[in-house]
């Protein structure tokens, strides 16, 4: 038996330390288990990460006991967990906490437990409880309870059965029923009427596209799949029909959804398909649902896993199929060490544990597009809609134009407003879209040009009327809105509202159409647990005429009765000092238009820009996603901007400006010599967003063939840098965002 442990303890050291094994434990350790060790003058908690016989160091502590009954982390998650750390430069410690949810391995919990009565075999004869009737019917009740549902839990038995816990006691003590504490799971579906759902006939592309799967699960030729498809295509059947090949073969299976589009109708399909073989794992279940949920998949009570980016590392056994829908969504990169791509990462479970990986889509990353042109993936299309339903007509509108027609600037163009009644006076529906949301975009006094700007981040305040304040939306912060000029030298009382959000849309378009029934969607409106599903309950059951949302209504959505989609401002991500902005710009135009049609009635898509002949723009009009690749793709390979190269983001904060400028040199200095010929780096420079909550940002940006070019120099001079008080770095691994 193993005598020495491996153990990283949850500080982030990045260093593992070898442990003796006590004789009492050494059948009881393995990979992944928790333990209580001696770590200088304390104790701390910490996972086995290895066993061997020999250590090269002497005198060795002992490791002092074990947490819980089982390991919550196998060999194949904690390989997962070491790559994970190893590529994006994160140490191993934070990598471990990242594959465990933080519910999981919170000291002190567990699952809820109830106490629960059993009818004994006595308790269950009819005879026992007519002998009771007479002199203790309450406890004739209990028994007729027990009989009729079964066993129960005690407080659900006292109100069913008009009993008191006191008769239940009393039959305890007589031999007539068991009471015993037992987990009472919480389910996140509880209390939704879900019905079951057959298999859907296919078409023959969905058909195809579901046979390339079924020969990838079975012989990993090709192992990775790129399945892209138009909006409406049909995508989520093929992947309800490869899982249930799966499951035949006795495997599991984890489907990836954005959280911004796993909505009621993503859970329900699936809970539909395969009832409870699904466990749920996202950010807005309570951490109770989340505990239990993900215990159910530990135990083999779960073999499918559908949530958000972290179910990737849920424990499902003899996995067999990985699908990452909407692979393109940049919600799936993490934005706190390990800087993680989701994506890229499922790509990586499945070569370690031997399981397809299906990339699902109707825009793809360029990236993933990219890696199947060059074989690296196998490519299937879905063409055309299901049915051959068309695809909706996209339609331009000039905002320039619009406002030298009217003398002024209007939100809603006049195109879009007469479509809007059109759609109302058939008992349509209609979406619009404005990736912003807030009431204006900035308060500005049109005497001085004051702008009321967040003090501690380098943006204007946006204004939200409903609450009549001024809110930043990087650090959160709050202030009243002014009734003057706040300039001293200014004072004037005539403030200026600027720019536009979701909050002024609703305002506008209420004002508009005063019979409609409108609707806002955004985080402002669905702060409370369980809102946005009841926001697109209403909107599919039609009570809402025009829903008005941010990207939460982008994706992921799919209601017969919307013919009409409105961009409000198609520009707002377009001109952001990023190279990914015109392909962010095309996916989320393309998957927004995507929302239209889906019926029977052709759909109908109004954008309105003041750039119309971007190619970003025009590309989506024509839903031309291989002419905005193509013309995309060259602009990257001559910068060797990514698919062509990797990219790290180095980015330093702090309180001092002084202090994060001179890091920064320094760190860039130091770097510098021990960079391949390869590798492009360039600043340190202020960041585009150069201040967020009081810290002042600057960045270092790295390119190169291969990452390790890059992240192996990085870890040695971080290992020895010294940092300045309150100074910090953090490294990004293929940025997606150099904000």
């Amino acid at each position: 038996m193993p005598k020495i442990a491996t153990v990283i303890v949850e500080i982030a050291l990045n260093r593992e330390f070898d442990y003796r094994v006590p004789p009492r434990l050494q059948n009881e350790l393995q990979i992944g288990t928790r333990v209580v060790v001696p770590f200088g003058h304390s104790e701390a908690r910490g996972y086995v990460t290895g066993l061997k016989e020999t250590s090269t160091y002497a005198n060795l502590k002992e490791i002092r006991d074990r947490v819980g009954k089982s390991s919550l982390i196998d060999n194949r998650i904690m390989e997962l967990a070491r790559w994970v750390g190893e590529y994006y430069a994160a140490p191993l410690e934070i990598a471990v906490r990242t594959v465990l949810p933080s519910v999981v391995r919170k000291k002190g919990s567990g699952f809820k437990e109830r106490l629960m009565v059993f009818a004994t075999e006595a308790g269950g004869d009819l005879l026992t409880a007519e002998a009771l009737r007479e002199k203790a019917p309450k406890q004739a009740a209990v028994l007729d309870a027990l009989r009729s549902g079964g066993q129960t839990f005690l407080h659900h038995l006292a109100r069913s059965a008009g009993a008191s816990d006191a008769a239940v006691r009393a039959l305890e003590k007589k031999g007539l029923v068991t009471v015993s504490r037992e987990a009472q799971m919480r389910d996140p579906m509880k209390g939704q009427n879900i019905l079951r759902s057959l298999p859907l006939e296919m078409m023959p592309q969905q058909t195809d596209a579901l046979n390339a799967i079924v020969q990838s699960v079975d012989t990993l030729k090709p192992p990775v799949i790129l399945l892209y498809g138009v909006t409406g295509s049909g995508k989520t059947e093929v992947y309800l029909q490869a899982i249930q090949h799966v499951l035949k073969q006795g495997k599991g299976a984890i489907v990836l959804v954005p959280e911004i589009a796993l909505t009621p109708q993503t859970t329900e399909r699936f809970r539909g398909r395969f009832g409870d073989e699904i466990a749920i794992l996202h950010s807005n279940l309570s951490e109770g649902e989340r505990h239990d949920e993900w215990h159910r998949v530990h135990e083999g009570k779960a073999r499918i896993v559908i949530g958000a980016r972290s179910a990737l590392f849920a424990p499902v056994r003899n996995l067999g199929l990985i699908v990452v829908d909407e692979e393109h969504e940049p919600s799936y990169k993490q934005d706190e060490t390990p800087r993680y791509n989701a994506r890229d990462v499922a790509v990586m479970r499945g070569r370690m544990e031997k399981c397809a990986v299906v990339l699902g889509t109707a825009t793809p990353a360029l990236e993933s597009y990219y890696n199947a042109k060059i074989g690296k993936y196998g490519l299937v299309k879905l063409p055309h809609r299901v049915d051959h339903r068309q695809m909706p007509m996209v339609r331009v509108v000039d905002m320039r134009i619009e406002a030298e027609r009217e003398g002024h600037v209007n939100v809603l163009s006049r195109e879009l407003a007469v479509a809007i009644q059109e759609r109302l006076d058939k008992g349509e529906q209609s979406l619009l879209f404005l990736n912003r949301r807030g009431y204006s975009t900035s308060l500005i006094c049109p005497k001085c040009g004051f702008v009321a700007e967040c003090g501690n981040c380098s943006v204007a305040m946006t204004y939200h009327r409903q609450t009549e304040k001024l809110i930043c939306h990087i650090c959160g912060i709050e202030k009243k809105v002014p009734d003057r000029c706040p300039n001293p030298d200014c004072r004037d009382p005539a403030f200026k509202f600027v720019g536009v959000g979701t909050q002024r849309v609703e305002t506008i378009v209420q004002k508009f159409f005063p019979k409609a029934r409108v609707q806002r969607m955004d985080s402002d409106t669905t702060t409370q647990k369980n809102s946005h599903w009841k926001i697109l309950g209403e909107f599919r059951t039609g009570k809402i005429d025009i829903l008005i949302g941010t990207q939460m209504i982008a994706k992921g959505l799919h209601f017969p009765n919307v013919t009409l989609v409105g961009v409000i401002y198609a520009d707002s991500n377009l001109h952001m000092p990023d190279f990914r902005a015109a392909e962010r710009t095309f996916q989320l135009l393309t998957q927004v238009a995507g929302r239209a049609g889906r019926g029977e009635v052709k759909g109908e898509v109004i954008v309105q820009t003041y750039t119309p002949h971007h190619p970003a723009v025009q590309a989506a009009r024509r839903l031309d996603y291989e002419g905005f690749y193509d013309q995309e793709i060259e602009f990257r390979r001559e910068l060797s901007y990514p698919p062509f190269g990797h990219l790290v983001c180095l980015t330093i904060k702090g309180l001092s400006e002084d202090h994060v400028r001179l890091s920064g040199e320094v760190l860039a200095k130091q770097l510098e010599p021990l960079m391949p010929k390869q590798v492009i780096l360039a600043g340190p420079s202020p960041a585009p967003l150069a201040k967020a909550n009081n810290y002042y940002r600057y960045q270092i940006i790295l390119r190169a063939p291969a990452t390790s070019m890059m992240t192996n120099p990085i870890k040695n001079v971080l290992k020895t840098f010294k940092w300045p008080d309150k100074v910090s770095c953090a490294v990004d691994v293929d940025a997606l965002s150099l904000m």
